[in-house]
């Protein structure tokens, strides 16, 4: 074995219960968003709501993100991640649990998801990325691909436990039982279980003295200085784009994979094959990540769709290669998040590391937003998704050249003063 590997090893032993408590956490942070549409027909039938507005929480929800996840981002840099996550997971778990008090005053239901987004900023990707490259560094990207892998997991899990709790206790119940339930789980991995080294070095601090951490211990860019550093440009702009394509297809793979000719049974099956393969994309570029170069490991992981995009066309398509090209979009969209963070972790440090990532979070946010709408517009404008399936080859390819033409990555462990 290896100085890396065993490095890595004395890591996953030492910090464990970080990567299990994030990884919990941040599959409650996704609960929302693979509930939603369960809880659409209850609400329509019992208040008469559209679509629309039965899920226009959702989209208050991602645009809070943009001004509020710098924010976050400052504090957890300022006073460490376990404060903000234990505050974040128990506001957030109430917030969950208000829905069911929604009594079909849409200006209500507008109010109570408004709650839900600036509390919720607490509990997302930014806290948990923080906690974890903070502590890990030999081991760094396959820890960030375990945690990823909490919202792939509420992915599976979330929609048949939120149908059963909607037919075996109404939507009301479900609302309560998922909030109050996965949220006090959650809450708890994060009391016993969530110390980040910022924390540990503070404990260690006041047995001396109680000081402020100075820059040194966390080196890295000043935030104006990795606000304009080329690379986390070119970084941001890869994971922009590439969250933009890969959340509109997520929310638009079944309607797609039925205007190439699958069965809606066969496109629900093949969209579940794609979650399995996007945990696989997490965990193993995570693991390729710490033991190669990470930038070509990235650059080819979000090019390869450009591949799977071709297999989808016409007359190129078989069910064969249509079942390879779900295979291979969900391997990459599932490694999108996690080779930002890791990128942008080597390339800033972690002096400014939390505030850095909340800005891309925001970025981020407004891509995932727009992402389904355009393929929406895509989609009334010209009667398909073809021009959407054309137009990712492209951007792919852009991508993945982005990524792995990055400069060769600043060494942290001396000082760069």
């Amino acid at each position: 074995m290896n100085t890396q590997q065993t490095s890595a090893f004395q890591e996953w032993r030492t910090h464990w219960g970080l990567v299990l408590a994030s990884f919990i956490g941040f599959s409650f942070h996704s609960l929302t968003t693979y509930s939603a549409g369960l809880f659409i027909l209850p609400l329509s039938t019992e208040f008469g709501w559209s679509r629309a507005q039965a899920t226009a929480g959702l989209s208050i929800a991602a645009l809070a993100s943009i001004p509020l996840g710098p924010v976050v981002g400052a504090i957890v840099d300022r006073w460490g991640v376990r404060i903000p996550a234990i505050t974040g997971l128990a506001l957030t778990a109430c917030a969950v649990s208000l829905f069911s008090i929604a009594s079909g005053s849409f200006t209500q239901w507008i109010a109570l998801w408004t709650f839900y987004a600036i509390v919720a900023t607490g509990i997302k990707s930014t806290v948990w990325t923080v906690a974890v490259t903070g502590t890990f560094t030999a081991a760094r990207g396959l820890a960030l691909g375990f945690v990823m892998c909490g919202a792939a997991a509420a992915q599976i899990v979330t929609p048949p436990l939120t149908r059963w709790l909607i037919d075996s206790q109404g939507w009301r119940f479900a609302y309560i039982w998922m909030g109050l339930g996965w949220g006090s789980i959650a809450l708890l991995a994060a009391i016993f279980l969530f110390f980040d080294a910022r924390a540990k070095k503070e404990r260690m601090a006041k047995a001396v003295e109680a000081r402020k951490l100075s820059a040194a211990d966390f080196p890295g860019l000043g935030f104006r200085e990795a606000m304009g550093n080329p690379a986390l440009i070119c970084v941001a702009i890869s994971t922009v784009i590439t969250m933009f394509m890969g959340i509109a297809l997520i929310v638009h793979q079944v309607p797609i994979l039925t205007e190439l000719g699958v069965s809606r049974s066969n496109a629900a099956y093949l969209a579940s094959l794609s979650g399995v393969a996007g945990i696989a994309g997490k965990l193993g570029t995570g693991w390729m990540s710490d033991r190669w170069d990470a930038r070509l490991i990235g650059g080819i992981t979000l090019a390869v769709p450009a591949f799977a995009f071709i297999l989808l066309l016409e007359p190129i398509r078989t069910p064969f290669l249509i079942v390879l090209a779900m295979i291979i979009i969900g391997y990459s969209s599932g490694a999108k998040l996690q080779i930002s963070a890791y990128l942008t972790s080597r390339y800033v440090g972690m002096r400014n590391f939390g505030k850095v990532f909340g800005v891309i979070g925001g970025l981020i946010a407004a891509g995932t937003g727009l992402g389904p709408v355009t393929a929406a517009w895509t989609f009334d404008h010209y009667g398909g998704y073809m021009p959407f399936i054309l137009l990712g080859i492209p951007i792919s390819l852009l991508c993945g050249v982005l990524i792995a033409r990055l400069p060769p990555f600043p060494d942290w462990t001396v000082s760069t003063a």
